[in-house]
């Protein structure tokens, strides 16, 4: 089937699918087959989170935007480095699991250099320390995919003064998750190591893709900044 004769139906089917595969490696083999029609893919389920993510940054960002370096962990196939060059942000460094994913964001152009890293299983390089102006994390953060832990590694990447924006998905199956990434999120407050920007609950999200979900689902957008 191609990509323009695919309905919302036939999406969810490709999504749920990945669920399936319980391994690692499972998940990875499943986006590198998805990475030719994401996009495409993506626009079919209303998916909003780079458009949000990059505007509650750029809202927020008063440094040099052209010179500004942006490390985008769980990259995907660029769409939040798009979101990200449209408000003005001049220079990507990309990460991510899955090699097809990363072969189509190279073609995008917009990435001076691309990674790939298994997020909670390898960690980010320790050479990356207080590197970066802005750290991203769209969509990879819920139950099944990213661990919690991993945003711990996000602030020690990001530069004092710097912004770290993530996201998490607020249906029924990542309420858990999203409990406990918020958990974290504050400890790591109360530890002095950021401090919260704003937090940025939407309700519609995204479309859902469980028989559970009918029409869309909420979500949020977290930005902190790093002391």
């Amino acid at each position: 089937m191609s990509a323009g004769n695919k309905t919302l139906d036939d999406v969810r089917s490709t999504i749920l699918s990945a669920h399936k595969g319980s391994t690692l490696e499972d998940k990875i083999t499943f986006y590198d087959s998805w990475a030719e029609n994401y996009e495409q893919d993506l626009v079919l389920l209303d998916y909003r989170a780079p458009g949000l993510a990059a505007s509650r940054i750029s809202s927020h960002f008063s440094g040099d935007r052209e010179a500004a370096v942006v490390l985008d962990v769980a990259c995907g196939t660029g769409l939040m480095a798009k979101q990200m060059k449209n408000q003005g942000f001049g220079h990507f460094v990309g990460v991510d699991g899955s090699m097809g994913m990363m072969k189509v964001a190279q073609e995008s152009e917009l990435y001076e250099e691309l990674k790939q890293c298994v997020l909670g299983k390898e960690p980010l390089p320790v050479q990356w320390a207080g590197s970066f102006d802005v750290v991203v994390i769209i969509g990879a953060l819920s139950a099944g995919q990213v661990p919690v832990c991993v945003v711990r590694e996000l602030c020690k990447s990001t530069k004092p003064g710097g912004y770290i924006c993530m996201t998490t998905r607020g249906n029924q199956e990542n309420l858990d998750y999203k409990a406990a990434l918020v958990s974290e999120l504050k400890q790591m407050e109360a530890e002095g190591v950021w401090s919260c920007v704003e937090v940025t609950e939407v309700e519609k999200w995204e479309r859902g893709v469980s028989e559970k979900e009918d029409g869309y689902i909420p979500g949020a957008v977290y930005l902190y900044k790093k002391l």
